[in-house]
């Protein structure tokens, strides 16, 4: 072999290496990227699943699943979530409000049936919305024309702050009162089983 041969062999030889390292650096870069995007930011961990429900003196129910979000240190009526803006009720995947009989929710009637749950609130007064879609993710609000029924809730503010977003029921009698609570604000509707 000639020594320019020799000399030529070897410069492939480093430009054969300086590819590898090249296809080496840019296939670690793509899998720290991909790591980066597959482990969720603060902002973006997904809320833990909850559960409620009421049983009535006859064994009758109402079943409630929802996401239960954090605060996290942030501001929530009025800014994460907005006055004025129909909200999800939670987080993530709709709110289901699942009654097995009829009911009578702040006066109005809702037959036993699948529903999701939607809030308005204002600073002055929330409003239950019972949608008669179901099976959607918690955003955005499918719209008024699924609306079954709108009622207002009473409004009050809790001793404390409360870290997680909490839906629960009372049960006196043949009444349930479903209480929605997060941040300092509680708000509560009567629900009797229909006669």
């Amino acid at each position: 072999m000639s020594y320019r041969s020799a000399v030529v062999s070897m410069e492939e030889q480093r430009s054969q290496m300086k590819n590898v390292w090249k296809v080496a650096i840019f296939c670690l870069l793509t899998l720290a990227g991909l790591a980066a995007t597959a482990i969720p930011s603060q902002g973006q961990v997904a809320s833990p699943p909850a559960k409620a429900a009421c049983k009535f003196a006859d064994g009758k129910t109402i079943s409630v699943a929802y996401s239960s979000p954090r605060m996290r240190g942030r501001k929530i009526f009025g800014d994460l979530v907005p006055f004025d803006e129909v909200w999800r009720t939670g987080a993530d995947d709709a709110t289901s409000f699942v009654p097995n009989t009829d009911l009578v929710v702040g006066g109005k009637t809702v037959p036993a049936g699948s529903y999701t749950l939607f809030i308005l609130p204002t600073q002055d007064k929330w409003t239950l919305i019972i949608s008669k879609q179901t099976g959607e993710f918690g955003i955005p609000y499918p719209g008024a024309q699924y609306d079954f029924v709108r009622i207002e809730m009473k409004v009050s503010k809790l001793p404390s702050p409360l870290e997680n977003f909490t839906i629960s029921f009372d049960q006196a009698g043949a009444r349930c009162t479903m209480k929605l609570e997060w941040e300092t604000t509680r708000a509560s509707i009567d629900i009797l089983e229909k006669e």
